[in-house]
């Protein structure tokens, strides 16, 4: 029998099932589930009772109806978790921002919600797509203060502070957040010299950068919350990198001739000034012994004065004497009398002058030199002998 046969699914026996009568006991039995309206199972059935394989059902479309509602009242229900927010919108417009935990909203079309990251953070790359590499010159080429060209990368890292001004004031946040970056960043690039900004400054222009950009989008309500900007690279155009490397060795040459310059004025003026202060404190020591034996001379002359007035000419010949002692010290110079005669005229003249010289004190060199004919007592005593008949024959 082929498939096509119509008398196929219709005949006892052997053959196939009938698709009708398994059709009829399928209704009947959801009948009897549902409480059939008409006669027993097997019964006569007629159209109004179900015939031709229709059926009614007692209290069926309310059951239907209360089963649909129930799943159009569960679909309100939704889960915020801990780092989320969720914003209940009645017909488009806002109603509230729920907190973590189940929920529940007029089920759709009355209420919707809608669930915002506020923890995560995200990331928007100006100069730059994900590598340093890919450069984006329009955004990263800036003007300084002193009319060179820069080239700039940094990352901005931002979260979400208020969902719902993050929902209903921006279209595109990460655009927002783009433009906002792009124009703080050439507003400080703009106020600060090259040098600044490549070496010393970067930190500076990074935090004064964010600054300016949280403030505009403040302004504009995005509810957005900067986090961090971070500069990834600052460097001149790549068409003058190798002048820049040449101008940035000169100057670096220049701070290491002056940094040897500093050191030598630093080795060299502080003994400048210690020998400046030692001489000043010298002259100030010679001047004040200078007047202090100035002050003692005349204190002297003072005391002789009294003994002047009681005996002018002895007075006078101690003063000339003791002068004459002063001076003569010092002189190499032997004067003698040859006329009186002598034999002081073969003593040994300097010898005699170191043992007058020298100081009270000093008798090693006279024991050193026990041969010597100034050391022998007898000589002494014969020279002494001498200076007293010159005396008494001078006075």
């Amino acid at each position: 029998m082929g498939l096509n046969d119509p008398e196929w699914g219709r005949r006892g026996g052997g053959g196939p099932p009938d698709l009708d009568e398994m059709w009829r006991q399928f209704n009947r039995r959801l009948g009897g589930m549902l409480g059939r309206r008409g006669g027993e199972p097997g019964g006569p059935e007629t159209p109004e009772e179900g015939g031709g394989g229709g059926f009614s059902f007692r209290g069926g479309p309310g059951l239907i109806v209360g089963l649909l509602a129930l799943v159009w009242i569960a679909s309100g229900f939704y889960i915020v978790d801990a780092s989320q927010r969720g914003v209940v919108l009645r017909f488009g417009q806002f109603v509230e921002t729920t907190m973590p935990g189940p929920r529940w909203h007029l089920p759709f079309p009355i209420e919707s919600a809608e669930i915002v990251n506020v923890s995560q953070v995200r990331t928007v790359e100006v100069g730059y797509r994900n590598n340093l590499k890919s450069k984006v010159l329009k955004e990263a080429l800036m003007l300084t203060d002193d009319e060179n060209i820069v080239d700039v990368q940094f990352a901005v890292q931002y979260i979400i502070k208020d969902a719902k001004d993050y929902l209903f004031n921006t279209r595109d946040p990460d655009d927002s957040v783009l433009q906002a970056a792009e124009t703080a960043s050439r507003e400080i690039v703009g106020k600060s010299k090259m040098d600044f900004v490549l070496y010393q400054g970067r930190e500076e222009v990074a935090a004064s950068a964010q600054r300016l950009m949280q403030e505009i989008l403040d302004r504009y309500g995005t509810g957005i919350q900067i986090s961090k900007v971070t500069m990834q690279n600052a460097q001149p155009p790549e068409q003058v990198q190798a002048a820049f490397d040449d101008a940035v060795k000169a100057g670096q040459d220049r701070e290491r001739a002056k940094n040897e310059a500093e050191a030598y004025a630093n080795n060299v003026i502080p003994r400048a000034r210690g020998a400046a202060s030692r001489l000043n404190q010298e002259a100030e020591g010679h001047r004040q012994r200078v007047v202090a034996n100035a002050e003692g001379e005349a204190a002297r002359f003072q005391l002789l004065l009294p003994e002047y007035a009681k005996a002018p000419q002895v007075t006078r010949d101690r003063l000339y004497l003791d002068a004459m002692e002063q001076v003569l010290s010092n002189s190499s110079k032997i004067v003698v009398e040859s006329r009186q005669g002598g034999n002081l005229l073969f003593l040994p003249l300097d010898k005699l002058i170191q043992m007058t010289g020298a100081a009270p004190g000093s008798e090693a060199p006279e024991k050193a030199m026990p041969s010597d004919p100034a050391a022998d007592p007898a000589a002494t005593a014969r020279s002494r002998e001498a200076f007293r008949n010159r005396e008494r024959e001078a006075r």
